[in-house]
């Protein structure tokens, strides 16, 4: 069958679904006349990615709504049931997005439908903290809606198992399974609101869960003595960039000692349209304009920033001029890494099995920090439900002792109470370093030049192509097959020494559509297809000399690479 007739028939049978209401069927209609439009809405179901499901809200097959996520949690109540576990439940968050609050009500209608009870939060909360109640609450599952720091069309639906991981790649098949044999919408069970409270398979969590979390969180602060005697002298200016933070961020530094928290007053409250910034996207400087505005009339010692679902942190330090310097997601994980590993050794409580777990495209310097202090890094695919899923394994085999993770997208967790990425104890973390250097008259910026000295001058870039619908995804597919089928031996006049191949699941890593190339100066490039926006990423990565050597270096790498990526 051609893709073209797969999108028409598509395109008829939510026209002609009596489950389907008027409202969306109208929106299908006043499409008609536009095959494009057409195609891009039905050529492909939505898939799981290393963000779960994610997309454009809008009617259609690959598109978020109330169907694709009826359907997708048909699918998942139907994984879950074939368990043979009883007494189901799954917990449900959601983010400041548009239509988080009915997508999470939709779910837990549907698994109430199939017998599966939900807790369902009263309000919008992060997803670090969805993770951390599906463990406290001892339930089955979680889901989150949210779609991290998508631009503001997109929402997604996040799962995550028992352990309160993303669900990885075997799991996740297993439920795609599940949805696939769904028939039409009419096959999705659900009750109304109304019965599931009063049959007590949907119930609204309190704030007992928040006080919970967050005392997990405080207790990883290793330097409360510091802070209290400079907090009132340390200022920290913090935006939750309209998203799911304010409050937890806020508790948590509060409940370490910080005083002096001030928070950008435009970005504070919820915004579904994010309406200040372009992308609430803490990796990207314009995304901090609003606050380090509000930073130099304060003379502020540092900026954090999180993003819409609280997962995602980013941090602004001054410089050596004085100027707020934005440091980038592997700078801020070294330095996390430095001042978490010193102040459990300082302290005597650095154990002997520790482990630092980081992704494949992560620098390497965290690497030889750990290393500096006797510790291993282990490396995993992309996405932090990887790095969760190690943690699991060590907690039921006591081979290693988990002390930090993070991946070069502003993703980290300190602590084992939740399995997935936390900006709120970044947060804390990240403030309660440069508080300590402050102690000592540095700047986190000093630390990190330090760094620098002691361990190479370390620089990395990552550059992404956009390239949206059916034609998009085969191009990206068009990029990979020619490095794949005729890979450099030689680059910018250096071997290539080492090729990556993770289709072929290396290193007893699941397999993943992921190529890298290591350069015999130790540099390397890799290319991935991005697993939640319809990009492909190149990461690039150097150690230099000097600032200067690296720069130059990575200019070159980045130049020509690119140039022969754009080809395609």
């Amino acid at each position: 069958m051609s893709t073209q007739i797969r999108v028409q028939e598509q395109y008829e049978l939510w026209l002609q679904d009596a489950a389907i209401d008027e409202n969306t069927k109208a929106e299908l209609r006043a499409i008609g006349d536009q095959p494009k439009e057409i195609e891009d809405r039905f050529y492909r179901d939505l898939e799981f990615g290393t963000g779960g499901l994610r997309g454009v809200i809008g009617a259609g097959t690959n598109r978020m709504n109330a169907y694709t996520i009826a359907r997708a949690t048909q699918g998942l109540a139907q994984f879950l049931l074939q368990t043979g576990q009883s007494d189901l439940a799954v917990v449900i968050a959601y983010d400041s997005r548009n239509q988080s609050p009915e997508f999470a009500l939709e779910t837990a209608k549907v698994l109430a439908g199939n017998g599966i009870k939900a807790y369902v939060f009263e309000s919008l909360r992060t997803t670090p903290e969805l993770s951390f109640a599906v463990r406290y609450l001892k339930a089955n599952a979680g889901v989150v809606i949210t779609a991290s720091h998508n631009p503001p069309e997109y929402n997604g639906y996040k799962v995550y198992g028992a352990d309160g991981g993303q669900l990885v790649p075997d799991q996740a098949e297993r439920v795609i399974a599940e949805i696939r044999d769904i028939g039409s919408f009419s096959d999705v069970k659900r009750l109304s609101r109304a019965d599931a409270e009063a049959q007590g398979l949907l119930e609204w969590i309190g704030d007992a869960v928040d006080k919970a979390y967050i005392a997990e969180v405080t207790a990883v602060s290793r330097n409360r003595e510091i802070i209290s005697r400079i907090s009132d002298d340390f200022h920290i200016v913090y935006t939750p960039l309209h998203g799911a933070g304010n409050l937890s961020v806020r508790a948590a530094l509060a409940g370490v000692g910080f005083t002096q928290v001030h928070v950008v007053p435009e970005q504070e409250l919820p915004d579904a349209n994010f309406s200040t910034v372009k992308s609430p996207n803490p990796e990207e400087r314009e995304a901090f304009t609003l606050a380090i505005a509000q930073a130099k009339k304060l003379n502020a010692d540092i900026i954090i920033g999180t993003d819409p679902d609280c997962d995602r942190m980013g941090a602004v330090v001054k410089d050596a001029d004085g100027e707020y310097f934005v440091l980038t997601g592997n700078q801020s994980g070294a330095l996390m890494v430095d001042y978490l590993l010193s102040s459990l050794k300082d302290r005597g409580e650095l154990p002997q099995n520790g482990v630092v777990i980081k992704t494949i495209v992560t620098s390497e310097m965290g690497a030889e920090v750990a290393k500096h202090y006797g510790v291993q890094t282990l490396n995993t695919l992309t996405g932090f439900k990887y790095i969760g899923e190690k943690m699991t394994q060590f907690e039921k085999t006591g081979e290693a002792s988990f002390l930090f993770g993070y991946e070069e997208s502003y993703g980290y967790l300190a602590g084992t109470y939740a399995r997935d990425k936390d900006a709120v104890i970044a947060s804390m973390l990240i403030a309660e370093a440069a508080a300590y250097y402050k102690s000592q008259g540095k700047t986190l910026y000093d630390v990190l030049q330090e760094l620098y000295e002691r361990h190479g001058y370390f620089l990395e870039k990552l550059e992404s192509r956009t390239m949206k619908g059916k034609d998009g995804v085969e191009q990206i597919q068009g990029i990979m097959r020619d490095w794949r089928s005729t890979p450099p031996t030689e680059w910018n006049g250096l071997k290539v020494t080492k090729v990556e191949d993770f289709s072929q699941g290396l290193y007893g890593l699941p397999a993943e559509n992921v190529l890298k190339y290591t350069l015999e100066d130790d540099s390397w490039f890799c290319l991935r297809p991005s697993g939640t926006e319809p990009k492909i990423k190149v990461y690039f990565a150097v150690r230099g000399t000097s600032s200067e050597a690296a720069a130059e270096s990575i200019h070159g790498l980045v130049t020509t690479v690119m140039a022969r990526v754009d080809q395609n």
